[in-house]
């Protein structure tokens, strides 16, 4: 009985050892071809295996570059995006004058614009304005880095309806904090928010009601003159502005959108 189990031990362990002795020995082009069939037939988890494996064996091989630009593309089809996107800055720094660098930035911006987006925003609405922006800024900053060394990459045009999209979302939530320190009576807070969108982001959809919040915000701090220049930009760049009305006016009462407490008013809306 005894000799029986030994057999089937050793049967065991001999064909683990070959089974590893095969993997061991792949070849670094066997490792770079079975994972071009991966991506091929879209099994992005063992192309990211197979990349991996080749970087880790073959550092400074045949294929190691286009490894590595592979890679990051392997793991952000595998919603990977930090993985991805540290995988992308890597490339940039060891291979500054990589032929495919453009490739690289705009991967780096992709992924960190993708990095807060788990598999169930696919499914359940989000306002990514009322979010933490920080992944959002950093790809802008990104894609600037591809338009800044790449214009006329062909991933540039992409890159730039991004950017507008994401400048559109900074405006956006800018105009949120406005609307609450609006609600809340911290008035000096919300003319300084929209006085930020103002400054900051003309030509979004944002601008006109930046306008209009800021016009709200200096007349509760009677601040009528300010207010009143505020109306004619108002009117004279968006003139069908829906709270206008047929002769430029914006209907509005003083006191109608919150009260401040005496430690907003002591603190000029810093503190509420």
């Amino acid at each position: 009985m005894w000799r029986l189990v030994c057999l089937v031990l050793s049967v065991v362990l001999v064909a683990g050892c070959a089974s590893t002795k095969v993997e061991n020995e792949l070849s670094e082009r066997q490792y770079y071809e079975d994972a071009q069939k991966a991506l091929k037939d879209e099994q992005f988890s063992r192309a990211v295996e197979r990349l991996e494996a080749l970087n880790a064996r073959y550092p400074f091989g045949r294929y190691a570059e286009q490894a590595q630009l592979d890679l990051v593309y392997a793991y952000y089809r595998s919603m990977d995006y930090a993985s991805s996107g540290v995988t992308a800055e890597r490339f940039i720094r060891m291979h500054p004058d990589h032929t495919e660098l453009d490739y690289a930035y705009y991967m780096k911006g992709l992924s960190t614009y993708s990095v807060d987006r788990g598999i169930f925003e696919r499914f359940i609405p989000s306002d990514y304005s009322e979010r933490d922006l920080e992944p959002a800024k950093e790809s802008f900053n990104d894609f600037s880095r591809l338009l800044n060394r790449f214009p006329n990459s062909i991933y540039a045009p992409d890159a730039r309806k991004r950017m507008v999209y994401l400048r559109n979302l900074f405006a956006e939530h800018e105009l949120k904090a406005a609307h609450w320190n609006m609600r809340r009576g911290a008035y000096v807070a919300s003319a300084n928010r929209a006085r930020y969108v103002v400054e900051n982001f003309d030509r979004t959809p944002a601008m006109a009601e930046g306008l209009a919040i800021l016009y709200k915000s200096y007349r509760e701090l009677g601040l009528n003159d300010l207010a009143n220049d505020t109306l004619k930009v108002l009117v004279s760049n968006y003139p069908h502005y829906p709270e206008l009305d047929a002769k430029g006016r914006l209907a509005y009462t003083p006191g109608k959108t919150g009260r401040q407490s005496l430690l907003s008013v002591v603190s000029f809306g810093l503190l509420d």
